[in-house]
């Protein structure tokens, strides 16, 4: 699924560093946004920390590099996990859509809302959660999205009657209330707590625990919850789901408040210096959201990822019908299909990654990317009827390698094209697009098959991808965070010879 960011713009400059002689104050007149070199002429570190480390060993006392800290591993390895869990009570109903109708005694539309609600309830709260992080933090909404996501999966442990579905309608729409807090922090982890070099990488680990999530809710919930006639055994079988849910998220929340951080002792590029420098005065959210959306490559980026996304999400929700319709009583098949499709996606999430921190060639590994994702959806839709399981399957993994792999490419094109804006406001309207879309083609792809089967939902889809990858192509490659770095370097190499040149 998905689903979500980057330090605050407001947050006050690092203790951590100290102004260089005869430097000019934070806020002082002329330092904006564009003076990066200026800017990071002040940027020193404190050498000697314990909690940092840099790229090539440690850097020389008075040398401007920054620094990066040991415990970046950790926030994003922890904040991978409890997206994890997070993601699989997204997809858990839908895996088994065809139990749980019959257990709660209503309709298979009513069952697909349960994974809607996810897409429906981040649009409205996108906005004052967005403002949230840039005013507060990281570590606040962490705090907030782990609090909530252990929440609902105890709430659910209270629906283990047939007549109490509306408590399971409850605890979902809070755990869909942490996805909200979830969502939109990958790139701003990536920003503020990694280097320029590893970003990209950072992002795709971040999303990849989102995606193994939805994995593991695939595969598990066919197998903790067989299919059975007998009410009391079923719901025995889900309170076992439930409880094993219910403890990972607690185990899960309680690491969010040991081991997460607001921010490392020193920024770790030269792009996140400039922004912890901007004073918090300076910064308007409303006004950041007006010049995102002024921004015209940005806007179609929008469009287009919104387009792939959704259909990633209505193929994830509907993806136990399609294949039951086509391959009778095969459920634990259906998630088998469901855990090939979002594994290869993860495996190219991480290659894609790994590919632009070493390329950075953005928009040529998005468009190439995007025209493979709408290749691997037209062989999936024409052999999901042909009868043999094994090549569904393999068109799955490969259409999975690419849809899914999109995600984390769409969230740092995003901060290239939109630096020095906040991350956590350019990923949320990334993903306000594919939640609405996500609702649209749910909705229609299900009537479609209902009435003219699976094959005409599929082709549905198709058309929307090809038109996400004519929109790809209008989009210009203005990697202004990358220039921001380079900019910086170059005036760091400046420095350094001129330091060289005195001495001689």
């Amino acid at each position: 699924m998905r689903d979500s960011a980057a330090q605050g713009m407001g947050s006050p400059c690092c203790p951590a560093f100290s102004r260089g002689d005869g430097g000019p104050e934070p806020g002082e007149k002329g330092l904006a946004y564009q003076e990066t070199p200026e800017l990071l002429e002040g940027v020193k570190p404190v050498p000697g920390s314990l909690e940092a480390e840099t790229p090539n060993g440690p850097a020389p006392v008075g040398d401007p590099e920054v620094r990066l800290s040991l415990r970046r591993w950790a926030v994003v390895v922890l904040f991978s996990c409890y997206s994890l869990c997070n993601a699989f009570q997204w997809i858990q109903y839908g895996s088994i859509n065809n139990i749980f109708v019959r257990f709660y005694g209503v309709s298979t539309f009513a069952i697909d809302w349960l994974s809607m609600c996810y897409m429906l309830t981040y649009i409205p709260l996108l906005f004052p959660v967005a403002w949230l992080l840039d005013k507060r933090g990281l570590r606040l909404i962490a705090l907030a999205g782990s609090a909530f996501n252990c929440l609902g999966a105890w709430v659910k442990l209270g629906s283990l009657k047939p007549h109490l579905f509306p408590v399971t309608v409850l605890g979902q729409v809070i755990c869909s209330v942490a996805q909200v807090f979830i969502l939109g922090m990958p790139s701003r982890i990536a920003s503020v707590w990694f280097g320029s070099h590893e970003v990209s990488t950072a992002c795709s680990i971040a999303v990849f625990g989102n995606q193994l999530g939805i994995a593991i809710g695939f595969v598990l919930p066919p197998v903790l919850v067989p299919n059975l006639e007998d009410t009391e055994q079923l719901a025995y079988h889900i309170s076992i789901m439930f409880f094993i849910t219910a403890a990972v998220a607690t185990m899960l929340f309680i690491l969010v408040i040991i081991v997460f951080r607001e921010k490392p002792l020193f920024p770790p590029s030269r792009a996140q210096a400039l922004i912890q420098l901007k004073p918090p005065e300076e910064y308007s959210y409303v006004q950041s959201i007006c010049r995102l959306l002024r921004n015209t490559n940005f806007v179609l980026l929008i469009v287009a990822y919104g387009l792939n996304t959704g259909c990633f999400y209505a193929l994830s929700t509907l993806l136990n019908r399609m294949v039951i319709q086509n391959y009778p009583g095969e459920e634990v098949n259906a998630g088998r299909i469901g855990l090939t499709i979002v594994v290869s996606g993860m495996a190219g999430a991480l290659l894609s990654g790994i590919w632009l921190d070493k390329t950075k060639t953005y928009k040529k590994t998005t468009l190439v990317v995007y025209i493979m994702s709408l290749g691997g959806l037209v062989a999936y839709t024409f052999t999901l009827s042909l009868g043999h399981l094994w090549v569904v399957f393999v068109t799955a993994g490969v259409l999975g390698f690419f849809m899914t792999g999109y995600l984390p490419l769409g969230f740092e094109f995003a901060a290239e094209l939109t630096y020095p804006e906040s991350e956590g406001t350019s990923s949320g309207l990334l993903n306000v697009s594919a939640q609405v879309f996500g609702i649209i083609f749910t909705i229609a792809q299900g009537k479609i098959i209902d009435r003219f089967g699976t094959q005409a939902g599929n082709l549905f889809l198709c058309s929307f991808l090809l038109l996400g990858t004519f929109i790809t192509v209008f989009i210009k490659a203005d990697l202004r965070r990358q220039q921001a770095n380079m900019d910086g370097e170059q005036t760091r190499l400046q420095d350094s010879s001129h330091i060289a040149d005195y001495g001689m």
